[in-house]
């Protein structure tokens, strides 16, 4: 063979082939030259004929290839699974009733030189799947598949927001300190700088910054970095999107996730009515709408919210299977049994709302209740899939809120928050009323796909590393 050419002028892919030509008859050959290019999945010599299928990004066509016309024929006939050919000759439909391209030129443009697996039943080996996703991707074809609708669901969220008057913008991803979110960060150093740095965990506190300086409504896609452990729901690196818009509040933002998670679903599985896991799963609006305290309340049988005796919640969240700390007041002692009782059966979709606002340092306290704030998050098939709530705006109120969480950090909680001077002194120029949301965008292709695992969802996923 010659030389690997340094391009190749494709004119054709499968599926408009397909489109195009598919009405053939068995037997028709046409004059029309086309020129394909792709990975050989399967390789069929049968004497002086080959039956090579070519698989490309739209999806597969057959190579025909006949020794009295196809050049270098028998180097053809010997193509290796996994090869990257070009091939150029006129559409035929063959006597079998296989839309084909009958190779008069080829060329081979890689050579595989490890092996795609067994050719009927793709790779099933889950830690070659994720390690090498890219054997993945050719082998099976529902990885690229998921891969692809989650590309759709980006472009269905940003497109709705920008409709909406949303301005993306991009914010730091190492940050001087923590905050936005209650995680353990991963720590990193600048050398110029000599100066630790932690990847962010939330990009919120700088896009209510863009708030303050006139950003009426914002919002970022991006990856955020948290670390903890791997399940099948959880990556130390995953997308969020967060939006925020003046003038609102968590009841605007309920509407806005309805609007664009049933939207989005319309988009690109044409249906709101999903099954998921087996299960019926309609996400068309409107979505039920409850408090943290009538759902644990309705989950266990007894009364349960912020203002239940600490000693009855304490005894609760132990018989539960929680031991829980001595510093933890009602509020964090509802959360833990919301958690540990209720939310995993949550079905829903359903936003639970009025969250304890021990828990909640970045949001607005509840109108009506001071030890509530006005949070909700959307939960569907037992899984949070969006947090918002109305954002604290009170620069005294805040700096109160971020000095109880800095004592948490400093009595060795991980996850707390620090002191945000930078943020403080953006509200202290006034921060008008505004809502805030985030959606798990990883968590939101998982049920739009009907899969279980996050992996799935994500082109590399974290892995332990191999030894």
């Amino acid at each position: 063979m010659a030389e690997v050419p340094y391009r190749f002028e494709r004119t054709a892919e499968a599926r408009a082939l397909h489109e195009r030509y598919g009405a053939l008859d068995p037997g028709d050959e046409t004059e029309d030259e086309v020129a394909v290019a792709g990975r050989v999945m399967l390789n069929r010599p049968q004497g002086r004929l080959a039956f090579a299928t070519l698989r490309d990004s739209s999806g597969q066509i057959q190579l025909f290839a006949l020794d009295k016309v196809t050049e270098e024929f028998d180097a053809f006939s010997k193509l290796s699974q996994g090869d990257w050919v070009g091939a150029r000759g006129p559409v035929v439909k063959t006597r079998k009733g296989e839309l084909s391209v009958q190779v008069h030129h080829w060329v081979l443009l890689a050579e595989a030189r490890r092996s795609f697996g067994d050719k009927w039943k793709g790779v099933t080996d889950t830690e070659t799947r994720f390690r090498q996703r890219e054997v993945d991707l050719w082998a099976n074809e529902r990885a690229g598949e998921i891969l692809r609708l989650r590309s759709r669901v980006v472009a269905s969220l940003r497109r709705r927001l920008e409709d909406d008057g949303f301005v993306e913008v991009e914010t730091p991803i190492l940050h001087v300190q923590v905050g936005g979110a209650t995680a353990r960060p991963f720590v990193t150093h600048h050398n110029a700088l000599d100066a630790d740095l932690f990847l962010r965990i939330a990009p919120e506190l700088f896009l209510k910054r863009l708030v303050v300086g006139g950003f009426e409504k914002v919002f970022e896609i991006g990856r955020v970095f948290r670390n903890e452990g791997l399940s099948p729901r959880h990556n130390p690196e995953f997308t969020m999107l967060e939006a925020y818009q003046a003038y609102a509040d968590y009841g605007d933002f309920m509407a806005l996730v309805e609007r664009l998670v049933s939207e989005s679903a319309a988009e690109v599985r044409s249906t709101t009515s999903l099954t998921y896991q087996g299960r019926a799963l309609d996400l068309s609006a409107p979505w039920r709408r409850a408090t943290m305290a009538e759902l644990v309340t309705e989950a266990t049988g007894e009364e349960a919210s912020v203002h239940t005796p600490v000693d009855r919640l304490r005894r609760r969240v132990a018989a539960a299977g929680v031991d829980p700390h001595p510093a933890w007041g009602a509020g964090k002692l509802l959360l833990e049994l919301y958690e540990k009782t209720t939310e995993t059966d949550l079905w829903g979709p359903v936003f639970v709302t009025d969250f304890p606002a021990e828990v909640s340092p970045l949001a607005r306290r509840h109108r009506d209740d001071p030890d509530l704030v006005e949070r909700f998050e959307a939960v569907v098939a037992g899984r949070e899939l969006a947090n918002a709530f109305s954002e604290l705006v009170d620069p005294d109120d805040q700096r109160a809120r971020f000095e109880v969480q800095a004592a948490a950090r400093a009595a060795g909680d991980e996850e707390a928050m620090a002191v945000d001077e930078d943020y403080l002194r953006a509200l202290e120029l006034g921060l008008p009323p505004t809502a805030g949301l985030g959606i798990g965008v990883d968590r939101l292709v998982m049920l739009l796909a009907d899969v279980a695992n996050i992996r799935e969802v994500i082109a590399f996923p974290t892995l332990r590393p191999e030894r």
